[in-house]
């Protein structure tokens, strides 16, 4: 099992690149609340709406570079609360595998730091490990995921299927939680 795990730390790296992902998105969504008074003047109590967003952002620092496509982003009024439909978020890293995730909608609130995301979530890194599933919540603070729904995880000798699953990023600790069934190709792996 120990050999099993160690070959497959991908699925793991891919899962806290997840985070990570949101991390940016919310570190950049927060940029993007508290931009000046436009914003104010625009919006009249009733929050702002956006359509067709094309975002961009680089951080240096980690060597990441990250983009959101979304049909519609939606900030509340008193600015905690980002809502978005049909959104694709893609991360580049230098010296890793890049990562995209699609789904039909999500939310991020600002006073918890959690994020929301469901509906035909289909996460795939370059290096052919994906995920799917319907729901997933993310609390960034502490670097937990969390879903009760079906969860199909596949890579270039695996596939997992289960029902629901967690995922801490800091004991670097993944766990489907029912209904589990693993296929392993024994050629691949070298069994």
């Amino acid at each position: 099992m120990k050999r099993f795990l160690r070959k497959h730390w991908p699925l793991l790296g891919l899962l806290l690149l997840l985070v990570v992902v949101g991390f940016y998105f919310v570190k950049s969504g927060t940029k993007l609340m508290k931009a000046p008074a436009l914003f104010k003047d625009i919006v009249s109590g009733e929050g702002l709406k956006l359509k067709d967003i094309h975002y961009t952002q680089d951080d240096p620092d980690d060597r990441l570079k990250w983009v959101l496509d979304a049909k519609e982003v939606s900030i509340s009024s008193d600015r905690k609360t980002v809502r978005f439909k049909d959104f694709i978020l893609s991360v580049e890293a230098e010296d890793k595998n890049g990562f995209k995730l699609k789904g039909n909608s999500g939310q991020y609130f600002e006073d918890t730091g959690r994020i929301e995301l469901w509906g035909n979530l289909d996460g795939s890194s370059k290096d052919g490990y994906r995920v799917l599933t319907e729901y997933v919540m993310i609390n960034e603070q502490k670097g937990f995921l969390r879903s009760d729904k079906a969860v199909r995880i596949s890579g270039p000798d695996f596939k997992i299927n289960g029902t629901g699953f967690q995922a801490d990023l800091n004991d670097k600790r993944f766990e489907v939680l029912s209904d589990v069934t693993t296929i392993i190709d024994e050629e691949a792996v070298g069994l």
